[in-house]
């Protein structure tokens, strides 16, 4: 692990984003009822929370933070068509929380997959990214969105 002993506890703060492409009449079906396996937003969101909690076990080499605020958004989305995923994560430490972030909309991401599966195996989960960070000694980020090719 890299020695962060010696740097200064700061608010961190970090949002990403995602997102789970389905077919038009997949996304029919999701927006129609009620899921088989349940609430698919409400357990989505909780899997994203426990996975930013458990980041530094994933991860190699990450360290272990006290977060003090994840929050994961599951938004259905007509034009994609499918969900859009967005995780924020809040710690006062000495090291930044985007894997946090980054891991809260993955595992949001699979847990979509996994729960709609059965209707739809050709999903994909896409565009993974940092939106933004503030705190620490790098300073701020903010994603300037380009097209990807």
């Amino acid at each position: 692990m890299v020695d962060v002993s010696q740097k200064p506890i700061t608010r961190r703060v970090a949002t990403a984003a995602g997102e789970v492409k389905v077919a038009r009449s997949t996304y029919e079906i999701l927006t129609g009822g009620p899921n088989k396996k349940g609430d698919l937003i409400a357990v989505s969101k909780i899997a994203g929370i426990m996975a930013a909690k458990k980041t530094s076990e994933l991860i190699p080499l990450c360290h272990p933070l006290k977060i003090a605020k994840i929050s994961v958004d599951l938004d259905y989305d007509e034009s994609l068509p499918g969900i859009q995923v967005k995780a924020s994560v809040v710690a006062e430490d000495i090291t930044g929380v985007e894997m946090e972030a980054l891991t809260a909309v993955s595992v949001a991401c699979l847990t979509v997959y996994d729960m709609v599966k059965a209707v739809d195996k050709n999903m994909v989960i896409q565009n993974i990214r940092l939106l933004e960070k503030t705190g620490g000694k790098s300073g701020s980020f903010t994603r300037q969105e380009e097209t990807l090719a």
